[in-house]
């Protein structure tokens, strides 16, 4: 099976257990590190709490013995995706709008590779920032990674 089809597999899984309760699932990934990893991250509103993880870990656990679509050894993890999360799906695209997010690209965009402003939306495959009162269109496929800016 591949991750692709683990991920999918998981994120439906997780949307059945979390379904009618204030836990939203926030994104799933089936990674190798130097053993396979399976993360699961969660949030809600006024933040996720520990007991809210351990419920979901066993739901998913016994959910996944029961159907084993997984033949490689890995370790389950069930989380926060953390205060400078990943931005991956359009739904935290439109979750954040407003927020202030930081935005690397594969190659230069105008000789610059981080872009960090507001986030106005995400329309047509563009990510749309305000930098100092100056809209910045960033095409989605040419970034490497979009995540929410932490300002200390």
């Amino acid at each position: 099976m591949s991750k692709e089809h683990i991920e999918n597999l998981v994120e439906k899984l997780v949307q059945d257990i979390v379904t009618g309760s204030a836990i939203e699932l926030v994104d799933v990934e089936y990674v190798k590190e130097r053993e396979w990893y399976l993360r699961v991250f969660l949030d809600k509103e006024g933040g996720i709490e520990i007991e809210d993880c351990h419920w979901v870990s066993e739901q998913v656990e016994a959910k996944l013995e029961e159907i084993d679509p997984i033949k490689d050894s890995y370790y389950l993890e069930v989380s926060s995706p953390g205060l400078d999360r990943a931005l991956r799906k359009d739904r935290d695209f439109v979750r954040h709008v407003g927020d202030k997010i930081e935005i690397s690209t594969f190659k230069p965009i105008n000789g610059e590779k981080k872009f960090v402003g507001v986030l106005k939306c995400l329309n047509d495959g563009n990510i749309s920032i305000d930098i100092d009162g100056t809209e910045v269109n960033i095409p989605r496929d040419k970034t490497s990674q979009v995540r929410l800016y932490l300002d200390f």
